[in-house]
């Protein structure tokens, strides 16, 4: 795919509490007429929430709404996800029981760590009002460390096929202490599920950290022709965070199955700019179809500090 930048959408002004900085892991959900994008902000204390702008779909520079209020926020106290509730996958899903029409978000849960800063869980949480609010399926995650995942799991990305849901997430292996600074080191792997729900893991690992790639940010997976395709981030476990040379940039992998991925980074075609917004990171996209072509929304500088932009591709011939 060649990547075509459109430039930055929306950034927070700071102004609502609940929602001081950051618009992190956008997330695009075509609604009839409307495109909302679903992001994780920030308060001032560094809890995330899920919220989302509205864009004009034939001209998705122009924003149209800005939610005032958090669609999910932190959970209780001592809960896995007692101080952030990041957004990664939204599905529109049928009650098998009631027949009602359903948005189900698929989240990431965040709780401190003393030693490794935090831990991180897969939750679930359900709307009935159209995407505005959403309340948890349970309180408990779906997936936390297990045999398989040693430290934590996190932003996955669901897709169901047939009686089968898929799941890609990532799977943080260990955490070492670099320059003083606990670093983790995580690659994606897979899990399978029939209701959603209660999911399988084997510990299959889809897409690896190596020499240089020591961690891979939330994929998104997408079906195109006969091929899976997946998009990611993945950066150093040093100088990361001001070092463009080993900081986050947009990495690609292909397959046939959606099991053994071939790792194909020089195809991502999208490269961090000379200057501006993004000029430091690229990470956390997704992808979608919208008016006959790809579109890629994806966050800049500062993990989404920055706000979050878009890209778009021409379907291949």
């Amino acid at each position: 795919m060649n990547w075509t930048k459109q430039g930055l959408i929306y950034k927070p002004t700071g102004e609502m509490p609940f929602s001081r900085t950051h618009a992190q892991v956008p997330f695009g959900f075509p609604m009839g007429e409307k495109l909302r994008v679903y992001f994780a902000t920030r308060d001032e204390n560094i809890s995330s929430a899920t919220s989302f702008v509205e864009l004009d779909p034939d001209n998705l520079k122009t924003i149209t709404y800005v939610h005032d209020k958090p669609c999910l926020s932190k959970g209780a106290v001592g809960m896995f996800d007692e101080t952030g509730a990041m957004p990664s996958w939204f599905l529109p899903v049928t009650n098998p029981e009631t027949g009602a029409d359903e948005i189900w978000l698929y989240y990431t849960g965040w709780n401190k760590s003393e030693t490794a800063s935090y831990r991180l869980g897969i939750g679930l949480a359900v709307s009935r009002d159209g995407g505005l609010t959403f309340e948890r399926k349970h309180t408990g995650p779906l997936m936390d460390r297990s045999i398989y995942d040693q430290v934590w799991v996190a932003q996955p990305c669901v897709m169901r096929e047939g009686n089968t849901w898929r799941m890609w997430y990532l799977s943080c292996t260990k955490i070492e202490v670099i320059d003083g600074h606990p670093e983790p080191f995580y690659n994606v792997k897979y899990a399978e599920s029939t209701d959603g729900v209660k999911w399988e893991r084997t510990g299959h690992v889809c897409v690896d950290y190596d020499d240089f790639t020591d961690a891979i940010g939330r994929p998104t997976v997408f079906r195109d022709g006969d091929l899976y395709k997946m998009y990611f981030s993945y950066r150093s476990a040093t100088h990361y965070r001001t070092d463009p040379s080993r900081s986050y940039r947009i990495g690609y992998a292909e397959s046939r199955e959606g099991l053994t991925w071939e790792r194909k980074d020089e195809l991502a075609t999208i490269a961090r700019s000379d200057e501006g917004w993004d000029s430091v990171m690229m990470d956390y996209c997704h992808i979608f179809p919208h008016k006959n072509q790809w579109t890629m929304f994806y966050n800049g500088n500062g993990f989404g500090a920055s706000g979050f932009g878009y890209a778009v591709s021409q379907p291949e011939d």
